[in-house]
């Protein structure tokens, strides 16, 4: 599942990057702007696959339903540090306006993708250095997660992460983001190489 899906490029390309390990997995995207759900569908469509849009916010109408049935959440969130007044505003602002410190509307995702997952599932969000990502960890460590930081990508303008959690019933004890030698296959997929040219 998507939370925000925008263009529909990434869970597009997850979904072709699964397909070609043979899984036969089932694909949902959500976003809250309609025009961003017709283009994500026109992505998918054009690429030959399949995932079900739903315009919600975030996913709204859709927790009672799907709790504990979500393998991999993957969550590009409006980060952007903004004055509180534009989160949610109409337009393409939206799109990165995350208010004070970026984290409005991520404190908002994390506790509604959390009941989505399943026991084994992953979530893999971006997030940006002003996010404060070990507070982002810790605050997840204290629902039962732990976290890794998977990637770290610097740009002129800003750097980057890709956080991953999991369910650990020892994460209280660990609550800073962990870099590990021992990658995930997931984290192996050619969606890294989307990070190289900005590195």
């Amino acid at each position: 599942m998507e939370v925000g899906s925008g263009s529909g490029y990434v869970i597009t390309s997850l979904a072709i990057m699964l397909r070609q390990l043979g899984s036969g997995a089932q694909y949902l995207a959500t976003d809250i702007n309609q025009h961003a759900a017709e283009t994500t569908q026109a992505t998918l469509e054009a690429h030959g696959v399949h995932a079900d849009v739903i315009v919600t916010d975030i996913v709204s109408g859709l927790d009672k339903r799907l709790a504990g049935m979500v393998d991999v959440a993957v969550v590009n969130p409006p980060y952007v540090p903004t004055p509180v007044e534009e989160v949610g505003c109409k337009g393409i602002a939206s799109s990165w306006a995350g208010g004070l410190n970026g984290r409005q509307v991520i404190d908002r995702i994390l506790p509604a993708v959390r009941e989505m997952l399943s026991e084994r599932g992953w979530l893999y969000m971006v997030a940006l250095e002003d996010n404060d990502p070990s507070d982002i960890c810790h605050l997840m460590s204290e629902m039962g997660y732990a976290s890794r930081v998977v990637l770290k990508r610097c740009t002129e303008e800003e750097s980057l992460y890709v956080l991953k959690f999991w369910r650990d019933p020892h994460a209280v004890s660990s609550a800073s983001p962990k870099s590990s030698g021992s990658e995930s296959w997931f984290s192996q997929l050619p969606f890294k190489s989307l990070w190289h040219k900005n590195s």
